[in-house]
């Protein structure tokens, strides 16, 4: 089931970009008094996708290849029963080592996410509330998120084509990952956005509701305060 493995890469990978960018960000916005500027939240959100996307590359790596299982002829279908048979069966049959192909582009990809999502979700609600036509609601929040999505997904496709490519590659297939972006850009500059739509169908929606339901925990149990100026 492919869900297990995406329940387990958003344990891994969003709990924690999530926690390390909320909590510094408070405390570093707090030392000081005042609002945290654009660029130090995006290395810090950075900082945070880096941890996350390191984190969680086994979960991701298990997830791409159980939703990638149903591609490949049956003789080479691996046939993972949840994601935990599949990182038991990784460990067994390719090595520790195995769990982590791919980290270096999976990494990259969740700091340029990571920016995407937070820093300009601030971003984007602290100008948004700047002027006259918005107020801290809903209408803020999913404009907000839409807007912050929308900029995610163009800032990771080329990097999430390259690191589906590295996770699914058999033993020997690709000899380094510029091996892998030379292959891709053969197809021309368009192959480094394959599958931009539904990329964005899926991380809007997730975008969104994930900043609502965090905004609606902050209003309601005002246990996380939230600098967006």
């Amino acid at each position: 089931m492919a869900l297990s493995a995406s329940l387990l890469r958003q344990i891994t990978y969003s709990t924690t970009r999530f926690a390390i960018y909320e909590v510094v960000k408070q405390r570093l916005g707090d030392s000081k008094g005042e609002p945290l500027a654009f660029y130090k939240r995006a290395m810090l959100a950075g900082f945070a996708g880096a941890c996350g996307g390191f984190v969680g590359t086994p979960g991701d790596m298990i997830n791409v290849r159980m939703q990638n299982d149903i591609k490949l002829p049956v003789d080479q279908r691996r046939n993972y029963k949840h994601a935990l048979d599949g990182l038991i069966r990784v460990l067994r049959e390719e090595g520790v080592s195995r769990l982590f192909r791919g980290a270096s582009t999976a990494t990259f990809r969740a700091v340029l996410m990571t920016i995407g999502q937070l820093s300009f979700y601030d971003q984007i609600k602290g100008f948004l509330l700047s002027t006259p036509y918005f107020k801290d609601n809903l209408t803020c929040h999913f404009t907000s998120s839409l807007a912050a999505g929308a900029i995610a997904t163009t800032m990771t496709q080329p990097v999430d084509v390259i690191k589906t490519r590295a996770m699914n590659a058999r033993p020997g297939e690709f000899k380094s990952l510029w091996h892998i972006i030379s292959y891709t850009g053969k197809a021309g500059p368009m192959a480094f956005f394959k599958g931009y739509v539904p990329a964005f169908v899926r991380l809007g929606p997730h975008t969104i509701l994930t900043f609502i339901l965090f905004e609606q925990l902050r209003k309601n149990f005002g246990t996380i305060r939230v600098n967006t100026n």
